[in-house]
């Protein structure tokens, strides 16, 4: 080929490459490893001996996490759904009975935590969480079931559309039942990722809303099945009843006395050991605590951006494909950022949602920047760019 008309092509994939939603998830990445070591110093110091233990472990995990998201952003993201010619089976199709087999195994031997065994042990002290891998395979699986299969939700009749949904649905429920037996705040982000997509590919709304009640007496069901969990609904409802040193009420405590503008960065009295893992899943706390409601409210305004800079991804996507992994990985984000600030508002009752890119964990965000790079890859797959390579040639084998 031509050394012009490569340059040509290249230049014109770049100015697709949504450089913006690159820029801002890494700057999103930087304010949460500041302030994790702002909330986690005290800790690390005292358990550890090493005040920035945290900061050093995520800083890790961030420079890797942007490594992976520029390198899957390369890749195209049609490859996930592709079947390999010699085998005659689609990569996701691998990665599905590959997070089934992850999710029997931790648990009847993973690591107990909060209850349940939902990690799987790597060894040096770092745990590895199956339903992050889950929520990627959740992702492809639904956007090429949906695309592939719309016709089924779309037959014009709402009992058809209302069984087309469920038979949709059915290839997801292995993994959802034993996540929801697990922990019930992933098994909601899993089903919630599937039942967007769905919803997204369905001329006829009005079934969703039957879905959405079958779906809402499921969770009850999971909640009356565990005595804990009707604990938290009870202290939501009569969070005067809680225990002195609840992390809810703690972490409200934290809110409350950061006012408008805050404390100041590192100033907060709550991550003293008032408020345990205070750098996991409660981070928001001490954001409000330190930086003041105009703080939370300046981050809560990053991730609209973040989301809205996903949303038009998937509105200009050159396929239905990519239009589906864009929105799943949106619905994905959209219900972790609502689940985590929900919660530690005391909205909702508690469960353990971490804040997407802030919050430390990172096995969570490896997988979440890895997400990032399959819709920055949408994001430069535009029409014209591949238009010539993919003239005549079908996208996806029957």
């Amino acid at each position: 080929m031509d050394k012009n008309l490569q340059r040509n092509r290249l230049k014109k994939v770049l100015s697709h490459y949504d450089a913006i939603l690159a820029i801002l998830v890494l700057f999103i990445c930087v304010f949460g490893l500041i302030m994790i070591y702002s909330a986690s110093s005290y800790r690390a110091e005292y358990y550890y001996g090493d005040s920035k233990l945290y900061f050093k472990r995520q800083g890790l995990f961030i420079v890797v996490g942007a490594a992976v998201m520029i390198l899957v952003s390369l890749i195209d993201y049609r490859i996930y759904l592709k079947k390999i010619k010699f085998i005659k089976i689609r990569p996701i199709v691998i990665l599905y009975f590959l997070c089934l087999a992850l999710h029997i195994y931790a648990l009847f031997k993973g690591h107990q935590s909060g209850g349940s065994k939902r990690w799987i042990e790597l060894g040096g002290g770092m745990n590895f969480q199956p339903s992050e891998v889950s929520k990627v395979c959740f992702v492809l699986l639904a956007a090429l079931l949906a695309g592939k299969k719309k016709r089924f939700v779309n037959t014009g009749n709402f009992f058809k559309n209302l069984g087309g949904f469920f038979l949709l649905f059915t290839f997801f429920i292995p993994i959802l039942g034993i996540v929801a037996y697990q922990n019930l705040s992933s098994a909601i982000i899993l089903a919630g990722i599937v039942t967007v997509i769905i919803f997204c590919v369905s001329m006829d709304k009005k079934y969703i809303l039957v879905v959405f009640l079958i779906l809402v007496g499921a969770v009850a069901l999971f909640i009356w099945l565990k005595a804990y969990r009707s604990e938290r609904i009870m202290h939501f409802l009569y969070p005067e009843s809680m225990d002195p040193g609840d992390q809810i009420l703690q972490g409200l405590y934290a809110i409350a006395s950061g006012g408008l503008f805050g404390k100041g960065l590192g100033n907060s009295v709550q991550k003293l050991g008032n408020i345990p893992e205070v750098h996991t899943d409660m981070i928001f706390t001490i954001i409000c605590e330190e930086l003041g409601i105009i703080g939370g409210i300046a981050l809560i305004g990053l991730f609209l951006l973040l989301l809205w800079r996903i949303f038009k991804i998937a509105l200009n996507a050159p396929d239905i494909y990519g239009a589906l992994i864009a929105t799943g990985v949106l619905a994905q984000l959209s219900v972790q950022i609502i689940m985590n600030i929900a919660v530690v508002t005391n909205s909702i009752p508690a469960t353990g949602v971490p804040l997407p890119f802030v919050s430390y964990g990172g096995s969570s965000l490896l997988i979440m920047l890895a997400e990032i790079g399959i819709v920055l890859n949408v994001s430069k797959r535009t029409k014209d760019v591949i238009e010539e390579e993919d003239e005549g040639e079908e996208e996806f084998e029957e």
